[in-house]
């Protein structure tokens, strides 16, 4: 054999060599962790056909990008979540508090797509869109078997570019063409009403949500605060801690929230107020979602104060983010909450003690109204 015939095949033997070592390597580490070989072994068949015969030629990194996703996808929950590196991180600037997009607040109700609430003075108010819209399309794209993350990662995109929705809405079908603004999360604001009585309204839970609340609270307080009202409707939630900062001054010493893992271990999150000042109402709706929820269902176990307004969400689980090594994460469902009362309502929700409805084409706020009279009631 010539020199040159030699060093042919001594290449061709080290890649398969290396393959069968590598796809060794992935099939014991694949057998170790999921104890199924007939599993891992069908994995690793299948991409190796994917890649030899697809009609176009297919990396590795997107396969097992795809395997990843399908595994998280396959639990059927639709708050567990495969982020790919972009997802992230939008994931992680939502959580700071600004991002480009139409500001459209998303949920799944009944497996569909749905508009928990748009966030005012953004695109998607303007344009006339209405908690409870189903989103069927973006851009074109069916959202049938898209994940929650997936449909509003899509949604969100550079400032000044354009985004179409197709919304049904009854038997109404229409697309809606936005463009993407800069979308600024001011999840807390607040104002003195007349008779003293203080007003807070929360839009979601970020990372600056607590100290917000703690702040536009005791400012309040010093300007003669005697009695509070706090907002949460068509609140989607967002950090558990930050709640727990809110729940802190509303709920009394004891149970804010428990946290049970799949194995029963529980987690019980206390407040240290020792009695509630204040008359306290909070509005709810079916926009009140998952950390709002938790608020709510606090002061209403503790009777720390009235919910005033309609069923909550009911989004009663807990997720947490677990980081991967090459700059993409799984947003997973680790545990359920429990109210004080060792309620869950997940896919319940919360009734309020008052319920009061608010047509679409109302003229005034009845709810707030209500909230009101409620506390008046209670300072005489």
């Amino acid at each position: 054999m010539s020199d040159r015939r030699k060093i042919i095949a001594g290449a061709i033997g080290l890649v398969a060599a290396t393959f069968l070592l590598t796809c060794g390597g992935i099939f014991y580490w694949l057998h170790t962790i999921t104890g199924d070989a007939t599993g891992a072994l069908k994995l690793l068949e299948v991409m190796q056909i994917i890649k030899s015969d697809y009609v176009e030629a297919t990396g590795v990194e997107k396969l097992m990008d795809g395997a990843v996703k399908g595994a998280v996808n396959s639990l059927g929950d639709p708050h567990s979540i495969y982020m790919d590196a972009k997802m992230y991180k939008e994931f992680m600037i939502e959580t700071e508090g600004s991002f480009g997009g139409v500001g459209i607040v998303l949920g799944v109700r009944d497996k569909v797509l749905t508009v928990i609430s748009p966030i005012e003075g953004t695109p998607s108010e303007q344009a006339g869109i209405k908690g409870g819209d189903q989103i069927t399309k973006i851009d074109g794209l069916d959202t049938k078997d898209m994940a929650l993350d997936e449909a509003v990662n899509k949604i969100r995109g550079t400032i000044g570019t354009q985004v179409t929705l197709t919304i049904t809405r009854g038997q109404e079908v229409k697309d809606y063409s936005l463009v993407r603004s800069n979308i600024q999360i001011k999840s807390v604001a607040g104002k003195m009403l007349p008779d003293s009585i203080g007003y807070i309204r929360i839009s979601s839970f970020n990372e600056t949500t607590g100290s917000d609340f703690i702040h536009k609270y005791r400012e309040l307080e010093q300007a003669g605060m005697k009695g509070l009202i706090l907002d949460l409707r068509d609140n989607p939630g967002g950090l558990l801690q930050e709640c727990i900062k809110v729940a802190n001054l509303l709920v009394p010493k004891g149970p804010i929230v428990s946290v049970v893992s799949r194995t029963g271990e529980k987690e019980t999150m206390q407040s240290s107020l020792e009695e509630v000042p204040y008359p306290l109402v909070v509005l709810v709706n079916g926009g009140s979602a998952s950390a709002s929820e938790i608020v709510a269902g606090a002061v209403q176990d503790t009777q720390a104060g009235v919910l005033v307004g309609t069923k909550t969400y009911g989004k009663g689980s807990v997720q947490t983010i677990k980081y991967l090594y090459d700059g993409t994460a799984i947003k997973l469902t680790i545990a359920k909450y429990l109210t004080p009362a060792d309620r869950s309502i997940n896919g319940i929700g919360i009734e309020p003690n008052v319920v009061v409805d608010l047509p679409a084409d109302a003229k005034k706020d009845i709810q707030f109204d209500k909230a009101i009279e409620i506390v008046k009631s209670k300072l005489q």
